[in-house]
């Protein structure tokens, strides 16, 4: 009998994330993210850590309850910059790798991140904010926003769920000059600018704009090459889809990039490309290889993406990559022949990788369902690895966890449906079960072999766990990616039906009336979508949804073009298709007991989507609660303040116990 005790929603606090693992210029040591949750103040701290590949333990480098984040050596070794909110918002850091304390090098108004060295060392770019005719070399941080008082609104994107209301700053790439101490912007104009890269001879960098005069409107990302002495400015790409991420070659011949033409709009699968920065020359390298390009998994302890950008070899005759593919995501291999082999292919998910071309040595960042992830170091003809980190290892020890089993179901017109059930972690024979039904957002993303603290914490309180990757998912091709789009509860409704039967039917311990479903963003609207037109459920939990498409085409900050490129229509041309897509128009036929939770500060999904959903199955004297969380956004269950990350979990497991298993 195991003498493990079950996980808690408050466990959320025991786990450490790290991420962002960057291995130094000579290849012998990495530095990488720890980041950790600290209750007394309802926030997160991170620090720097390093380690040597030949040792046991690493060391912490930086201290505090501050962020200290994106740690990037110099090429000579001496200096090791980082982001770090020490100062009250985020500048760029430096360290000497010989010891010493931190100076702050960036002193700008809104603050700065992700840092790139030149290859000479002697040059820093970073990324930062600037509204027309400001002045943002202030040694007085923080916005000039006088929210106060009425703000005149002339742009589309004036919002994100990221940034919040950024009204009329725009990003864009500054420089540090170490020999001057001088610090200057590289970008100007009303455009926003990204993701930096340098060209070998630190006298050009390449990054991702839309500089055209529709970029308000149009989807478009080009990449530009700049002249840092003359700031001369030239066009890579030809505003014929999105490209970002991009590396120069190490002898500056051809510039590597991630993006696509935006065949499938936003379900388009991400390619990898190369570019001839003298001819413009592109040429798409993986345009056979149905794959898609980067780290699609979803979870809930980690956030963003450090390992986006192509890594070539010293030889340039390599690139090396993450992809995302049934469930997994690995590293992958590509040579100038288009020819695409797996360095790390199992059924785990790498979030992290970086590479030493001359040493050929990567360390890997990997998670698994039984554990939030860690470090190993291995060589690239080498299939073994070697673990460098156990950061849970107490956690872990005292949890006891549920592995998923991985199922697959052909649905009647023939397509196949990959999921994984969990049983209940107190689980015995003979005995049945409660099952929940999780559905994931996006939809172009995936569920996979990652850890997932809420399929613990909903497995260690006595429920079955059910997930899948219906159509629209990514990581089963192309056209697999765009089969939900202008079908929104059609064939993606019928795929979680499918599975859904497959388990109440396979697994004994499932018991078929006590069924629950919850999901978030578009797993938020299929929640929506299937207690409107079904009764199989007897509690569900909707989050972060979309109830109303009309009304979501003119809200959220992605509405004008989201609605469109999902539902196949804007909200002028077709609105009854709108509507008709709508879980609120089939607001009479919830039976289901339906708790809504959902963000203040939700500019994605829009509270407003909640309210009206709430409003009218309460005037309805339907079974519903409204949980509204205060000061988080669309990211709350992976990023919210820790606090109510906790209460989300809590209120969940309540509602389903009281009308599951009671």
């Amino acid at each position: 009998m195991s003498m493990k005790r079950p996980l808690s929603a408050e466990d959320l606090e025991r786990i450490h994330v790290v991420d962002d693992a960057r291995l130094s210029s000579d290849g012998e040591r990495y530095a990488f993210v720890q980041k950790c949750i600290q209750s007394d103040t309802n926030s997160y701290y991170s620090n720097i850590y390093t380690q040597y590949l030949t040792d046991d333990v690493p060391v912490q480098w930086t201290f505090g309850s501050y962020a200290n984040f994106s740690p990037r050596w110099s090429p000579d070794g001496s200096s090791l910059a980082f982001v770090s909110d020490r100062s009250g918002l985020n500048q760029i850091w430096m360290m000497s790798t010989s010891g010493g304390e931190p100076k702050q090098i960036t002193f700008v108004k809104h603050g700065a991140s992700n840092p790139v060295w030149s290859p000479d060392s002697q040059k820093l770019l970073f990324e930062t904010e600037q509204a027309p005719e400001e002045d943002i070399f202030t040694t007085e941080e923080g916005s000039s926003d006088n929210f106060s008082s009425p703000v005149k609104i002339d742009r589309l994107r004036y919002k994100s769920d990221s940034r919040g209301f950024h009204h009329s700053r725009r990003a864009h790439i500054g420089l540090f000059r170490f020999d001057r101490e001088d610090t200057s912007l590289l970008t100007n104009g009303s455009y926003d600018h990204y993701s930096p890269d340098w060209s070998p001879d630190s006298q050009f960098i390449v990054f991702s704009a839309n500089r055209n005069s529709d970029e308000d409107i149009s989807p478009v990302q080009d990449l530009y090459t700049l002249n840092i002495e003359t700031k001369e400015i030239s066009k890579l790409t030809d505003s014929a889809g999105t490209f970002t991420n991009a590396s120069w070659s190490p002898d500056g011949s051809w510039i590597a990039c991630t993006g696509h033409e935006l065949e499938y709009k936003s379900a388009t699968i991400n390619q990898i490309w190369l570019i001839n920065p003298l001819t413009k020359e592109r040429k798409g390298m993986t345009l056979k290889w149905d794959v898609q390009i980067g780290d699609y998994m979803i979870g809930d302890i980690r956030t963003g993406h450090t390992s986006d950008k192509p890594v070539w070899s010293s030889d340039q005759e390599h690139i090396y990559f993450l992809a995302s593919e049934n469930g997994k995501v690995g590293l992958y291999q590509m040579d100038m022949h288009n020819e695409i082999t797996a360095v790390h292919d199992e059924d785990n998910h790498v979030f992290s990788f970086s590479f030493h071309p001359k040493n050929e040595q990567f360390v890997l960042g990997i998670s698994d369902p039984s554990n939030p992830g860690d470090f190993y170091s291995r060589r690239l003809e080498d299939k073994r690895r070697v673990r460098l980190t156990d950061v849970n290892a107490s956690f872990l020890k005292e949890v006891d966890l549920s592995l998923p089993e991985t199922l697959s179901v052909r649905t009647d017109d023939h397509w196949d449906v990959h999921g994984w059930i969990m049983y209940p972690v107190d689980y015995e024979e003979g005995q049945t079960f409660p099952l929940i039904l999780e559905i994931h957002g996006g939809p172009h993303a995936m569920y996979g072999h990652t850890f997932f603290h809420e399929f613990q914490l909903l497995a260690a309180e006595g429920y079955g766990v059910l997930f899948s990757n219906p159509r629209g998912s990514q990581g089963y091709g192309q056209a697999f990616a765009d089969a939900c789009r202008r079908d929104y509860g059609g064939k993606d409704f019928g795929d979680l039906l499918a599975i859904l039967d497959y388990a109440v039917d396979s697994y004994e311990f499932v018991d078929r009336n006590r069924l629950g479903v919850t999901g978030g963003s578009y797993g938020g609207f299929m929640t929506n979508w299937m207690i409107s037109h079904t009764d199989r459920f007897k509690a569900a939990v909707t989050q972060r949804s979309i109830s109303n498409w009309l009304s979501f085409y003119g809200v959220s900050d992605i509405g004008f073009f989201f609605t469109d490129w999902e539902i196949g229509v804007p909200l002028h041309q077709d609105p009854e298709k709108l509507w008709h897509h709508s879980p609120l128009l089939y607001v009479k036929d919830i039976h289901t007991p339906l708790l809504i939770m959902h963000s203040e500060n939700d500019y994605r999904c829009p509270i407003e989507q909640a309210e009206q959903l709430f409003i009218n199955m309460k005037y309805l004297n339907k079974t519903v609660s409204f949980l509204r969380f205060p000061g988080a956004n669309h990211e709350l269950s992976r990023s919210g303040p820790p606090a109510l990350r906790i209460e989300r979990l809590v209120h969940m497991i309540d509602w389903f116990h009281h009308y599951i298993k009671k």
